[in-house]
């Protein structure tokens, strides 16, 4: 399970309100006048350096977290609905998830593609399907999500020759693409080219849009992917930021500083089983992240400092046996990640580990963050929890911990974090690392000694399992079909053309390649053409066997 693929194929319930400047009461329930924050005298106020306890002094007191609703799945047209849908309801940003030969840069006629058309995302093959899966939709006035990383360039190619043709300038196009390729070698391994080559693309990408797009955040630096794989909060904590302090050395060495690239990133962290330890992780990496970017990088601007990140309840965590069960463990990862500060959020439907999530699962989704936000009083306070001897001792101890990773990849790239990124690739260091965690907890569970209720501990053998949500297998052939006709109808020297530009600019490690992907998929390039041109030049990674 990604971090936005979570709940196509149901229906989006309708969002929250954003409200008053004084959005929240100041007492409690039972008229006990609320003070904004406490603790200020011994720990510091949200929203001031180092910003552990927060990136803004109002927090929630103002404005809630976004309550995020993802959306992908089937044909363009199949999503586009369901996007209409969210906008209907007074949504003002969309968050797409693509299927899985989208991710892996492969059209929906190639062989691996074969029963994964439209099952896990939206199927995108060419500029016609980016155009039919925001018809109608002003890209102007929204903002667009994109959870994509080994084609996140092409993609974003298609999204901004859409514009292009519709008399949209560049400069009004806001949104996010994830583009986070560094830990897909780590964790999720929906890589395609080597990590170098890679990397390229990522800061192609940035330079782009610092250029031409200054409301597109150009990448958003996953932990959340490896969580689920595996790794400890510790690791993801850890092995998250090094990423993020990676892309910036890698804007660096593009020609951007630091306070051109930085305000720009964003993060995306998991909320998994333990309540403390995550809130702890949330804290210690706000904290990180302002103190590494004004001592190691020089950063300059505030807004360089601020770590803003998306939260979303762990996949993992879900359990087929008694699904019932995992609205409370949705409820209490929820919660800590709100705890913690973070600025949005999304909420696993609790049949999420038997399908795509079904409406009604969907509906309680949401209905959990809201119950939080409404009922709760959680949101009345800044950091309730600042100022526990164990949120405090917590909060260190993941930072102490993030900091041996950081000093063992700086030395591993002889100074670089970088390179030191790289080799940890390359010698294996994160798979074994978040392997053998992974190892570790699944013995801990065989042996009992970690209960997971429903699993092993108090089980019901008579437990049914709950409808859930199928997707029609016609979509696969009808996705061919209609790329089968793009083909048929488009000038074929056009494509010919724009793809031998594309490969001969690929060889000079110099050249920016948007604006040569740009016009390949005005041409209507494959996204598959696209990727095999690139793998001509680039290559393909395969990763290396380790003991």
């Amino acid at each position: 399970m990604g971090p936005d693929a979570d709940l196509q194929g149901a229906r989006p319930p309708e969002p929250t309100q954003p409200a008053s400047a004084d959005r929240v009461g100041t007492t409690t329930m039972s008229g006990i006048p609320l003070e904004p924050v406490y603790g200020v005298e011994e720990l510091g106020a949200p929203g001031e350096y180092p910003y552990t306890r927060g990136p803004y002094r109002s927090m929630y007191r103002t404005k809630l977290w976004t309550m995020r609703m993802f959306a992908g799945f089937g044909a363009a047209s199949d999503t586009n609905q369901r996007f209409r849908e969210l906008l209907d309801a007074g949504v003002t940003g969309l968050s797409t998830a693509f299927d899985m030969p989208t991710l892996m840069g492969r059209d929906s006629d190639h062989p691996w593609a074969v029963g994964e058309v439209g099952r896990a995302g939206v199927a995108i093959d060419t500029v016609t399907d980016m155009d039919e899966l925001f018809a109608g939709i002003e890209l102007g006035r929204i903002t667009t999500s994109m959870t994509i990383n080994g084609p996140a360039a092409t993609v974003m190619a298609m999204y901004v020759a859409i514009a292009d043709s519709r008399g949209v300038p560049r400069s009004d196009l806001g949104g996010t693409i994830q583009n986070d390729i560094l830990k897909e070698y780590q964790a999720q391994k929906e890589y395609i080219f080597p990590p170098e080559p890679s990397v390229r693309l990522v800061t192609d990408l940035m330079r782009f849009t610092q250029a031409e797009m200054p409301r597109w955040h150009p990448v958003s630096v996953s932990g959340y992917h490896i969580r689920e794989a595996g790794a400890t909060a510790a690791q993801e904590l850890g092995f998250t930021l090094a990423n993020g302090f990676a892309y910036l050395e890698a804007a660096q060495r593009a020609g951007l500083g630091v306070d051109a690239i930085a305000p720009r990133m964003s993060f995306f962290f998991n909320a998994h089983n333990d309540f403390f330890e995550e809130i702890g992780k949330y804290r210690a990496a706000r904290r990180i992240w302002a103190r590494w970017l004004r001592e190691h990088w020089g950063a300059r601007d505030e807004r360089s400092l601020l770590m803003r990140f998306h939260t979303q309840t762990a996949g993992a965590s879900l359990t087929a046996q008694q699904p019932e069960l995992n609205i409370a463990r949705v409820a209490i990862q929820a919660l800590a990640g709100v705890l913690g500060g973070t600025q949005s959020l999304h909420t696993d439907a609790y049949d999420e580990a038997l399908a795509l999530p079904t409406e009604r699962a969907a509906r309680i989704a949401l209905r959990t963050q809201q119950v939080i936000a409404h009922e709760t009083g959680v949101a009345r306070v800044a950091d309730p929890l600042g100022g526990s001897a164990y949120v405090e001792w917590m909060t260190d101890e993941l930072e102490r911990q993030a900091e041996e990773i950081f000093a063992h990849l700086i030395t591993l790239g002889s100074g670089s974090i970088l390179d030191g990124v790289y080799a940890g690739i390359d010698d294996g260091y994160f798979v074994t690392e978040i392997a053998d965690s992974a190892y570790r907890l699944e013995r801990e569970i065989a042996a009992g000694e970690q209960i997971i209720v429903g699993v092993n501990a108090f089980s019901d053998p008579e437990g049914a399992s709950p409808p859930i949500l199928r997707i029609d297998p016609a979509t696969e052939s009808r996705q061919r079909e209609r790329l089968e006709t793009i083909r048929r109808n488009r000038s074929a020297a056009d494509v010919a053309q724009t793809l031998a530009a594309l490969g001969q600019q690929a060889r000079d490690p110099v050249r920016n390649l948007m604006p040569a992907l740009i016009e390949a998929v005005h041409t209507h390039a494959t996204l598959g053409e696209i990727t095999a041109v690139l793998e001509d030049v680039f290559g393909t990674y395969t990763e290396a066997a380790t003991a």
